[in-house]
């Protein structure tokens, strides 16, 4: 030890609370949000309700999508064991163990009970990533040579290419399958929301349609991992479960809900078309298209000349 710490380490390791690229999406979304809603005491009548909701829906529809591109809880488990802390060290300490699969790579969460043990602040959260581009195994050696506590080093072992437990190919592959899916996803609802902005409402109903779609395929893409076998995570005499975390759970209910709206749009384009077209405000248009001019003016040389 040096100063009571080891000397892998420079300074003390602290867990990361937020995933920037999750924050700079949020952000973006609300600064659209804000921005409509400063022009919304220009809308006159019932269409500011309408106007309000269908924007509202559809901005959270979006932010979801792209932010689950980057979340880890796609798949999530924690298990609280006492174990050992380092390698070469006999000393043990009781901790909670979490495990957050995402489609980009794996986080795992080391906390102690209480954060305070052996003389160390007990509270770390490292990424190995496996997205395509990314090197899974020299994250891990990394891990190795920085001297991480055995229980991340031993859950993050699982899931790399030399692991017998095989899984780190499916992981890779679903994860990919599904964010694609999911950017094609997020293009449709860009392309429903311009026909929703023109007199063509049933082929927004449409996109609606095929956005939830390939929300669906994203989700059936993911839960392929579950077909192969995954090993035993024993940390102690506690076993390390996971389970389908928020963003699955999430993402369900955004496809179930532009199902909802897409067929809900088709039905009421072909049983109440003119209710569907005062929802987007585009009544009052028609009304004006056929309104009678109520002054003409012609030209007196061009009547004497027909004359």
């Amino acid at each position: 030890l040096f100063d009571g710490v080891y000397p892998f380490y420079p300074q003390q390791r602290k867990a990361a609370v937020f995933d920037i690229r999750t924050i700079i999406v949020i952000v973006v979304f609300l600064t659209l949000a804000c921005s409509f809603l400063l022009i919304i005491p220009g809308i006159r009548g019932r269409a500011r309700l309408y106007w309000t909701l269908r924007v509202l829906l559809s901005l959270f529809v979006g932010v979801v999508i792209v932010v689950v591109q980057f979340t880890g809880d796609w798949e999530t488990g924690w298990v609280q064991a006492n174990t050992s802390y380092k390698s070469f060290s006999h000393a043990q300490v009781n901790v909670d163990i979490g495990l957050h699969i995402g489609l980009a790579g794996v986080n795992i969460t080391l906390r102690g009970n209480p954060v305070n043990q052996i003389n160390e602040t007990i509270n770390y959260n490292e990424h190995f990533p496996w997205n395509f581009g990314a090197d899974y195994d020299r994250s891990y050696s990394e891990g190795l040579e920085k001297g991480l506590p055995s229980p991340i080093l031993y859950v993050a072992e699982k899931f790399s290419t030399q692991s017998p437990c095989a899984v780190h190919r499916q992981y890779r592959i679903a994860g990919h399958y599904a964010s694609a899916t999911l950017w094609v996803a997020f293009c449709t609802w860009i392309i429903s929301n311009i026909l929703f902005s023109m007199p063509v409402l049933i082929y927004g109903g449409y996109m609606l349609l095929v956005t939830g779609a390939f929300i669906i395929f994203s989700l059936l893409s993911f839960s392929t991992v579950r077909n192969s076998p995954m090993c035993l995570i024993q940390i102690g005499t506690s076993t390390l479960h996971v389970a389908y975390g928020g963003s699955f759970w999430l993402m369900l209910a955004i496809g179930l809900l532009c199902f909802v709206a897409g067929i809900t749009i088709v039905a009421m384009h072909h049983l109440n078309l003119d209710l569907l077209k005062a929802f987007f405000d585009f009544h009052e248009d028609k009304a004006e298209e056929y309104q009678e001019m109520p002054e003409v003016f012609v030209n007196p040389h061009f009547v004497k000349k027909g004359l």
